[in-house]
């Protein structure tokens, strides 16, 4: 692997590892095992909602720990969460401990996440830019190959038809060597002394983040586009918690498929960023989101109307291109406005609004499904609606001066 200059590979290793371990214990794996513990729709969307709930609560905090006790000594604990909690699903036997579980998992991305990029942009020095690419590349390949290895391992496991405990017990073992390879190669390579600013409290980081949320409710642009990105979240979150067990009990497919159709997704979403990043320069912000908003609400609606795995990979094909569109252009689009109305601190909000997206997706869908006896087709379609009724808002509201 090749290395931006200032940056070893040891670094890049331990930011694959840690995700793949996250990704593992993720989708299809966790609503499968939510299911295979008697939880109803409503219950596997708060299983896999609730750990994305720790991010909103813990990721400033985090951020403001490092800046305390230091960035690098932050990342660390961050890993030693990704090392030990895979092996605390060893005591899962009944639904509640699954969920407090996965809360504490949830600690893992929370501490980790603000801190790994800044590790990175540090110790790469005038060369960040090149190594935060590759550091986010490979971070990416971690997640990506996740749910494809998870679905495998569950369909080819003990079991010779449904997963058993033994199969879930066996993922989150390797789940949890995986990140105990990632927290050793960190003990090794982050070591060292670094820099900590002193007199930066808790208290003032919470003051600096309040500040950014009154910027934000301040433009309704910047706003009303952060919640674009969040429904666009709600989206997927809803996809991860409810795509494999669709797909399993619903389309007939197995494990590995359903595995298969996340990652396919996540593919396309990688492979045509670049290219609707340049045509969002090129064309507008604005257009391109609306379009992609459209794209993902289309195809998730459609996904109830569908059993072919085929026919569904397309699906998940354009979902994936759907959320290229919009991921690609919306925090452009903010930092296009912040920058004309010099809001700084508002982009560290804009985080946390499609975070709240991103958990809001399974909870509200696996609602749905319990108010409809599982029709995925009036749940999926109500969520799919909502997307579409929110495009002519933002299309009217959001302008942007052209430069």
């Amino acid at each position: 692997m090749g290395t931006a200059p200032g940056v070893t590979a040891p670094l890049y290793f331990v930011g694959f590892f840690a995700r793949f371990s996250y990704a593992l214990a993720r989708s299809p794996v966790l609503s499968l095992f939510a299911m295979y513990l008697g939880a109803g729709p409503e219950a596997i969307g708060l299983a896999v909602g609730i750990s994305t709930v720790t991010g909103i609560f813990f990721k400033l905090p985090s951020g403001a720990l490092s800046d305390i006790i230091g960035r690098r000594r932050t990342m660390l604990i961050g890993l030693c969460v990704f090392a030990i909690m895979p092996f605390t699903y060893m005591l899962v036997h009944d639904y509640r401990m699954l969920v407090i579980v996965r809360f504490l998992h949830g600690f893992a991305t929370a501490v980790y996440g603000p801190v790994a990029m800044a590790v990175v942009a540090e110790i790469a020095g005038e060369k960040r830019g090149e190594a935060l690419s590759w550091f986010s590349s490979v971070t990416i390949i971690g997640n990506l190959v996740g749910a494809p290895v998870g679905g495998y391992l569950l369909h080819h496991g003990v079991a010779s038809k449904d997963p058993i405990l033994a199969d879930f017990q066996i993922v989150y073992i390797i789940s949890g060597v995986l990140g105990v390879i990632s927290l050793l190669i960190g003990i090794k390579y982050l070591k060292g002394k670094e820099t900590v600013e002193k007199g930066k409290t808790l208290k003032e980081s919470f003051k600096r983040f309040a500040s950014g949320i009154k910027e934000v409710v301040s433009d309704k642009r910047v706003l009303i586009t952060s919640n674009m990105e969040g429904v666009q979240n709600m989206c997927v979150g809803a996809l991860e918690a409810f795509l494999p067990v669709y797909c399993v009990k619903v389309a007939g497919l197995n494990e590995f498929q359903a595995g298969l159709l996340w990652g396919v997704q996540v593919v396309s979403t990688i492979v045509s960023k670049p290219v609707m990043g340049r045509n969002s320069d090129k064309y507008g912000r604005v257009p391109i989101i609306a379009v992609g908003l459209a794209m993902c609400a289309l195809s998730f609606g459609a996904i109830p109307l569908l059993t072919s795995f085929y026919l569904l990979m397309v699906v998940a094909v354009v979902f994936g291109l759907g959320e290229a569109f919009v991921t690609s252009s919306s925090a452009a689009l903010v930092a296009d406005i912040c920058k004309e109305k010099h809001y700084g601190t508002a982009m560290g909000t804009f985080g946390t609004i499609y975070d709240i997206g991103h958990a809001s997706g399974p909870i509200v869908t696996g609602l749905l499904l319990a108010k409809f006896n599982n029709n995925y087709q009036y749940s999926f379609w109500i969520v799919s609606a909502l997307v579409l009724l929110i495009i002519p808002v933002f299309v009217m509201t959001v302008r942007v001066k052209k430069t």
